[in-house]
């Protein structure tokens, strides 16, 4: 089990927002970065696609293209120049089917 590499210290009175990642519903404050938002979930953004470790980024300024992930529409976006929005879908983990 993995657990959050961020925690919340100050503006901790900015609204909330809910997103969902995985299927599941995160809170999240107004204005966290899509990065911010993974790493307090579960301290992890994506599965490397050569070994499968988790991920959770690493410059955090859009440089090194370590965060990239997909929304449950297809559409690919960088974690940590993301600003999360309410009714985000963030898939992680692809469906399985039987």
């Amino acid at each position: 089990m993995y657990s959050p590499r961020f925690h919340r210290i100050a503006e901790t009175d900015r609204p909330k927002i809910v997103l969902t990642v995985d299927g599941r519903p995160v809170d999240a404050a107004d204005g966290d970065t899509l990065l911010t938002v993974l790493m307090r979930h579960d301290g992890w953004v994506r599965d490397s696609e050569f070994d499968g470790q988790r991920r959770a980024g690493f410059c955090a300024m859009g440089a090194c293209q370590d965060c990239w992930l997909t929304l449950a529409d297809g559409q690919r976006l960088r974690a940590c120049t993301t600003v999360a929005r309410t009714g985000m879908a963030i898939v992680r983990k692809p469906a399985t089917h039987d």
